[in-house]
């Protein structure tokens, strides 16, 4: 159910039946050579999409405009402040809030916005207490289902950006670009790398795009396909279906 399309007394209907919602955020970033600048956000809107026709479920219209600083050297990105996304994203949930909804589900596709809304999330739990929605965020990359696929397919190449796994979504469901695939990196991510670098702990944008010129990072995106990008979605949403509606049964059940 898209918000969007839905009529004010249509969506009073469905938050009395379930009063939860499902807001995919994302990115405007350059995403490597194949890679399209808004691929962030097309995965989670795409996934979230398929799982509130799955599931009946209210989804809000996707958050684009996130911390990208990053990759400000790479065309075509735009980066709003980690502090800026924190007071949207409290005003979105207060908004929801002043309407009845009592969990809010956060289907991310982008590092770095896991600390902003971890650290919204706080600051709302801080100011309203025990009425506060609910909050969680979920990466779509994180359901074990969807991992086994990524393992599957790409192994190391995978990488932490550009990644062939996104691509191959935005494949499927976007366009694809017509330029040369880029060739395999010289080299994949060792453990520490990644564990020091989760939630795109990067540096400023002149050393990221020094150590990674093309944008990759780490990532084989040639390796990318449609069909891969199908079944990543199929496999996402279904997760996705599962864990809010486990997430709102959690809520019901200490109301």
């Amino acid at each position: 159910m898209n918000l969007l399309t839905l009529t004010s007394s249509e969506i009073a209907c469905a938050l009395a039946e379930r009063p939860g919602i499902i807001i995919p955020i994302g990115s405007i970033e350059q995403h490597g050579p194949m890679g399209l600048v808004g691929c962030d956000a097309l995965c989670a809107e795409t996934i979230a999409r398929e799982a509130g026709s799955r599931g009946s479920i209210l989804i809000a219209p996707v958050i684009a405009y996130t911390s990208a600083q990053f990759n400000m050297k790479f065309p075509g990105t735009i980066s709003i402040r980690s502090r800026t996304l924190m007071s949207l994203i409290e005003d979105i949930v207060d908004s929801l809030h002043q309407q009845g909804v009592r969990g809010v589900y956060f289907l991310n596709a982008h590092g770095a916005n896991i600390a902003p809304i971890r650290a919204a999330m706080h600051d709302i739990y801080g100011r309203l207490g025990d009425a506060a929605p609910r909050i969680r965020c979920k990466s779509w990359w994180d359901f074990d289902t969807v991992n086994v696929i990524r393992t599957r397919e790409f192994g190391e190449w995978e990488g932490m950006h550009a990644t062939p796994s996104e691509i191959s979504i935005t494949q499927e469901y976007c366009r694809i670009p017509d330029v040369d695939a880029p060739k395999q990196p010289t080299h994949a991510l060792d453990a520490s790398y990644i564990r020091d670098h989760a939630g795109d702990f990067h540096p400023p944008a002149e050393q990221h795009r020094a150590e990674f010129p093309d944008g990759r990072v780490g990532a084989h995106s040639a390796l990318a396909s449609p069909a891969i990008g199908a079944a990543i979605v199929d496999t996402a949403a279904t997760a996705l279906v599962d864990d809010f509606a486990a997430f709102m049964s959690k809520l019901a059940a200490a109301d």
